[in-house]
């Protein structure tokens, strides 16, 4: 779970500027940067307070996502991983199918957050079809990148970006493409 951190902490660092881009265009051209300093956040106290189990490292996670990440995307991915670490318990290993299941209830817990469903613009979009495709992680990390693709030609219906009607449409999605980066993260460390 440290690994798949760092991986997502680099991916997010490299992809800050393209995230806060896609963010002006239907946004408040901040989620690139409130990514960065989240992830960064997440990852010096993880240095700081070593997790004895993959679920603690997902707990810490997503409560560090919370407190240093603004606007909606820090209680939407801290959702992500602190309900995901807390469905893996205090299991010190975790199987494939473990993960696949604590996904799957932590990104009910963020639909459920957010009132959101797939086809509303929103990171749900990237990630429902990628948790659909665990425990294969290569095609977990392709459905999150054609998910968040996919929220392009889509009108938002939640979130920030639904202020914006009919001028939202021809716009990728920043937090779905912060979750395939989240995704292809993981794939990056499983493989």
């Amino acid at each position: 779970m440290v690994e798949w951190l760092r991986a997502s902490t680099e991916a997010v660092r490299a992809e800050a500027d393209r995230l806060t881009e896609l963010d002006s265009a239907i946004g408040d051209a901040d989620h690139g940067t409130n990514m960065r300093r989240g992830f960064t956040a997440v990852m010096t106290t993880l240095e700081a307070e070593e997790q004895a189990t993959p679920g603690g490292v997902l707990l810490v996670a997503g409560r560090t996502l919370v407190s240093t990440v603004g606007g909606a995307s820090g209680p939407l991915f801290g959702t992500l991983l602190r309900r995901s670490g807390k469905a893996l318990g205090e299991a010190e290993r975790v199987s494939d199918g473990d993960l696949r299941d604590a996904l799957e209830t932590g990104v009910a817990a963020v639909g459920q957050l957010g009132g959101a469903a797939l086809g509303d613009k929103t990171m749900l979009d990237a990630l429902l079809p990628a948790v659909a495709e665990l425990p294969d992680y290569a095609a977990a990390a392709r459905a999150a990148e054609q998910g968040s693709k996919a929220t392009i030609p889509l009108r938002a219906h939640k979130g920030r970006a639904s202020y914006l009607g009919e001028r939202s449409v021809g716009h990728e999605d920043p937090g779905a493409a912060s979750a395939a980066l989240l995704l292809g993260a993981l794939f990056q460390v499983a493989r």
